[in-house]
């Protein structure tokens, strides 16, 4: 039996901006008391642990990904005690906070670069990665291809060039130098004294590049991912650290150690393969990603998700793939990024069939992991394809018909973003208080399956297995534990399929969690007929 302590093994993450969630003082801009506001309406939807997205004072070019301040709170935000009350309440609630550690690299408006370009010799120098001459492979390796001219620019203050893998605004920190570990240490101290859970690591596999120049050849540039994992665990016990690591099945490892680094890395292998099958109606593709997923540590997890704030990045399937997937997912150019994702929503995606949202759901929900849900997919949010970049999934909580979604009631022209309204994805047709009141809505779909979703811990606590049942179209498979064994059977096409499922002697009946139905196998076996995208969650009982 896994200890409760390891409390990320059963959460179920609910994502969040807080500037385009909800408007507490109606300036147009989303904050922590609005947030407040609505906390008792994450935590009706089933979710125990929230995950903020940056909310640190910025510049703001970046979504709040360029931070020039890791000990405060954006103004337009709130105040450190907002975010204190906010802390607060969601314990009340039940709720874990998890927040963005984003220290890849700063703004070029962080004091401590500001430092760095007026003075060499001053200690913040050494805390970016300089060269005094443009290096030869300095428009190699950009992660905004079409956006990015460079991944190294010119300062005319400190007469040399700085490395950024991001935005030229976005100087990268250089990680080899303890000074900068120290100081990413205290940050994370900071906000565990304030009473969050854990990190969401930005970026993770940039930020072990140690592209300090002067970084020794033999360092372990995974070695720190120990340290910060000693710290965390002397701070705060169960804290834990969940990477954002877009990389191979063969890299794994290095990421989770042997349970002695990172606690949790999101599945993107899974995610790319899992819209693979949807799109193909096979779920040979979803199958074959789970046999290539490698065993991890005990106290290891897969975070397992459809849509987050970012594109929906399809870069490691093969070219045939990828574009076979932009052509069903995201078929018009605007609907395409950086030559590899999608800026889209999932509702629209999958032509806002109900049939496909609940079935791409109840596989993020039964997957082997802890599930991720991005605001507003309770509710069927769309996109905004006339936003630049990936802003077009970053539009504001649709709650109400009201004005402004319910959002603000601010001026139209005040809005952090303006509301979708001119769609069939408009705040009038999709909304959360509307759907609140109808009992046939996706949000009573959501809520009736996150709350099946805790009481099959197995799915994120146990022990995997696949089941075959010679059919393509169908992924089935099984979690257990000492305590209990449930199933979960999904047919991804659009027609109507028989399977059989076999069983062990002992299985007396099956339960259907969601359709609340009892079944008793017959010889060890029991027939099921799945309607077209048609999904069931079996109890061993």
């Amino acid at each position: 039996m896994l200890s409760r302590d390891m409390w990320h093994k059963y959460a179920i993450i609910y994502s969040l901006d807080v500037e385009t969630f909800m408007d507490g003082n109606n300036d147009g801009i989303g904050d922590f008391k609005g947030l407040s506001q609505r906390l008792e309406t994450i935590a009706s939807l089933g979710v125990n642990c929230i995950w903020l997205l940056p909310f640190y004072p910025t510049p703001n070019r970046d979504n709040g990904y360029d931070i020039k301040d890791y000990y405060g709170v954006d103004g337009r935000l709130g105040t450190l005690g907002d975010f204190v009350e906010f802390m607060h309440q969601a314990q009340e609630l039940g709720m874990r906070v998890i927040i963005d550690l984003v220290v890849n690299h700063t703004s070029n408006e962080h004091p401590w670069f500001h430092s760095a370009q007026e003075d060499p010799d001053s200690k913040y120098y050494d805390y970016y990665v300089w060269s005094e001459e443009k290096p030869e492979d300095a428009d190699e390796g950009m992660v905004f291809p079409g956006v990015q001219e460079s991944t190294w620019t010119y300062s005319e203050k400190a007469g040399a060039w700085y490395f950024h893998r991001f935005y030229k605004h976005q100087p990268d920190l250089n990680i080899s130098n303890p000074d900068v570990q120290e100081e990413i240490r205290k940050i994370m101290g900071f906000w565990l004294e304030l009473g969050v859970s854990g990190f969401r690591i930005d970026a993770a596999p940039f930020l072990i590049e140690l592209r300090g120049l002067d970084a020794p050849k033999d360092t372990d540039k995974y070695q720190y991912l120990k340290e910060f994992r000693q710290f965390l665990s002397w701070r705060k016990g169960n804290a834990i650290m969940l990477a954002e690591a877009n990389v191979p099945m063969d890299k794994v490892d290095e990421y989770f150690g042997d349970g002695n680094k990172l606690h949790m890395l999101f599945h993107f292998m899974l995610n790319q393969y899992t819209f693979l099958s949807l799109v193909r109606q096979d779920a040979s593709y979803l199958r074959e990603a789970l046999k290539n997923t490698p065993d991890i540590p005990n106290i290891g997890q897969w975070a397992i998700f459809l849509r987050n704030h970012d594109e929906l990045d399809l870069g490691r399937l093969s070219k045939e793939h990828r574009e076979e997937a932009f052509e069903e997912l995201g078929p018009k150019e605007n609907m395409q990024i950086y030559h590899r994702g999608i800026r889209r929503r999932l509702a629209p995606m999958l032509d806002n069939d109900p049939r496909r949202i609940k079935l791409a759901n109840s596989l993020m929900l039964t997957l082997p992991g802890s599930p991720v849900i991005y605001y507003g997919e309770e509710i069927g949010m769309g996109d905004d394809l006339s936003l630049s970049g990936r802003s077009s999934v970053r539009t504001p909580m649709q709650w109400s018909s009201r004005k402004n979604a319910g959002f603000s009631s601010a001026p139209e022209d005040n809005l952090i973003r303006p509301v979708i309204k001119d769609s069939e994805f408009g705040y009038k047709n999709v909304n959360y208080a509307d759907q609140s009141r109808d009992e046939d809505s996706l949000l009573h779909w959501m809520r009736r399956a996150l709350r099946a979703r805790q009481e099959c811990e197995e799915f994120g606590a146990g022990n995997f297995e696949l089941i075959d049942v010679q059919e393509s179209a169908v992924l089935a498979h099984r979690c257990w534990t000492d305590e209990g064994e449930v199933m979960a059977i999904h047919n991804l096409s659009d027609k109507e399929v028989s399977i059989t499922l076999n069983f062990d002697s002992k299985v007396d009946h099956l339960l259907d969690v969601l359709g609340n139905k009892l079944y008793k196998p017959e010889d060890g076996a029991r027939k099921l007929t799945m309607e077209a995208y048609g999904y069931h969650w079996l109890r061993v009982i």
